[in-house]
Order: C-alpha cells, then structure tokens, then sequence
C-alpha cells in the first residue's frame, strides 16, 4: 500500500489537511489539476447522474488510496540563548 501512497503523492494526489468536506478526495483533485474545490464537488456530484452510483465505488477507493498531506512540523519557537 505504501507505494500506492508513495507514487500518488509524486503526482501530486494528495488529500489536503485543510479546504476538506468529508476526507479531501474532491480538494486533492482539485489541487492537482489547478481547479477550484466546489467545481470539482459539482462535477463528482453531476457524474452521478450520468454515471448512477459511480461515486459510490470511486470515492472510498480514492480515499484508501489517496495519502493524507503530511503536517508541517515547523517549530516556531524562539532561538535558544
């Protein structure tokens, strides 16, 4: 599964910590082809009634597979004396 993980986040799938709705599945498309989030939820959304119960499958398949941004452990402490 890690390179799953592995080859989706060098393509630049990721679900983002933050902009999500349910898991960041729509926010981490969006991100990656330079779209806007609510534009990817009305298209994911507007396939299902062109493709009935598509997302049902899609969605939890991409959630597995997609890795979650990594958090930023950037301290902002001051410098020690």
């Amino acid at each position: 599964m890690n390179t799953v993980h592995d080859s989706m986040a060098r393509q630049g799938l990721v679900r983002p910590r933050e902009g999500r709705m349910l898991a960041g599945v729509c926010a981490g498309l969006a991100r990656r082809f330079g779209m806007d989030p609510w534009l990817t939820r009305v298209l994911f959304v507007l396939t299902l009634f062109v493709i009935p119960g598509s997302q049902i499958l899609i969605y939890p398949v991409l959630w597995l597979l997609m890795p979650s941004e990594e958090r930023s452990y950037a301290t902002t402490f001051p410098p020690a004396a």
